[in-house]
């Protein structure tokens, strides 16, 4: 295993991303359709937040059954993005390494990490993707 790999060779670069505007119920079908857990709040490449899927569903029954989607679509009403999303968010350089990467979410009590360059997003990393390098390197 190389212990100076940069974050940049296994970050996630096809990003989804919402704005503060967005409706919680979108951001649920975002979650759902795209089998994800974080997405980046941004407003012009600019990361504000994150918003996670525990996030959600701290505030909801997201994940109990469909027949929930009244009570959801209720629930979201009373809240927006910028109320639940993570405002004191961790960014890292896409030049940290993997081992830096590794070091900070072990020891943090979140699963994903913004990557910037010139304060603009250019990926996202969680703890699967770092699992599943440890995997390929084995």
């Amino acid at each position: 295993m190389k212990k100076r790999t940069p974050i940049s060779t296994i970050m996630t670069t096809d990003l989804i991303t919402i704005s503060v505007n967005e409706s919680l119920e979108t951001v649920e079908k975002l979650f759902k359709e795209n089998n994800i857990r974080h997405i980046p709040v941004v407003e012009n490449k600019k990361i504000l937040g994150m918003l996670s899927y525990t996030d959600l569903l701290r505030i909801s029954f997201a994940d109990i059954t469909d027949d929930e989607q009244n009570v959801d679509t209720f629930v979201y009403d009373m809240f927006t993005v910028e109320q639940v999303m993570a405002k004191d968010v961790f960014v890292v350089s896409s030049y940290a390494t993997i081992k830096d990467v590794s070091e900070l979410l072990s020891k943090k009590e979140f699963h994903a990490l913004p990557i910037v360059e010139d304060n603009e997003l250019v990926g996202i990393v969680t703890t699967t993707d770092l699992i599943n390098y440890l995997v390929d390197q084995l």
